[in-house]
């Protein structure tokens, strides 16, 4: 049996989805899914600051920044080990000698953008300094460097609800007048899916995915 293909005033209803609303935090960004590139998964700790400025020449010269891969994100242990005396997070001095400010200058030239890591709890997973309770001065830091994204993890959370910890740097983040990717890494605990949209740009899903099989 042939079936009849639907008249064009019902695929436009079907797939209209113009009453449905935004899905996502609605801060300008994430009109359609972030592409990039992020650290971890290859370099893990092992970054500094000759790597991601390679990693950015990188997507413009193999023409993937054309294709839209515009963001060049470092994931954990781009901090030193402990704050500054005033209370600031510091770039590990070894790894990232220049500074983040002058790190996303060099991005930016590339017409990319930058992204950059920090956890909502105590510590990273990396045992770096964490940004819980601390969200307002490291919200004004990131927006300082010009950092574009973050990804927020969600390590030695204290035993605090996601949905409790993750609204404050969402508000930090509005509050530094800087459009910044907010992506939560709050790996799917407590039902992201009825509370994170109104909270991040991005959310996880599930716990870590990776590519390996048991045989």
């Amino acid at each position: 049996r042939r079936i009849a293909p639907l008249p064009t005033a019902a695929l436009r209803r079907l797939y209209d989805t113009s009453n449905y609303g935004r899905l996502q935090l609605n801060n300008g960004l994430a009109l359609v899914p972030q592409m990039g590139w992020n650290s971890w998964n290859f370099f893990a700790c092992n970054i500094n600051d000759t790597l991601i400025r390679e990693t950015a020449d990188a997507l413009v010269s193999t023409g993937l920044a054309a294709l839209g891969y515009n963001y060049v994100n470092i994931d954990d242990c781009w901090s030193y080990v402990k704050r500054g005396n005033k209370g600031q997070l510091l770039p590990d001095p070894k790894t990232f000698p220049s500074g983040i400010k002058s790190l996303a200058d060099y991005v930016h030239g590339k017409g990319l953008k930058l992204g950059i890591y920090s956890d909502a709890g105590v510590s990273t997973c990396q045992v770096r300094p964490g940004s819980l309770h601390h969200e307002n001065d490291d919200a004004a830091l990131f927006a300082s460097w010009g950092v574009d994204y973050l990804k927020y993890d969600n390590c030695y959370n204290l035993g605090i609800p996601p949905k409790e910890r993750y609204p404050p740097m969402r508000d930090a983040l509005n509050s530094t007048g800087r459009q910044i990717f907010y992506s939560l890494c709050e790996w799917g605990q407590d039902d992201p899916a009825l509370w994170a949209g109104k909270v991040g740009n991005s959310w996880r899903t599930t716990d870590d995915i990776q590519d390996t099989w048991k045989r």
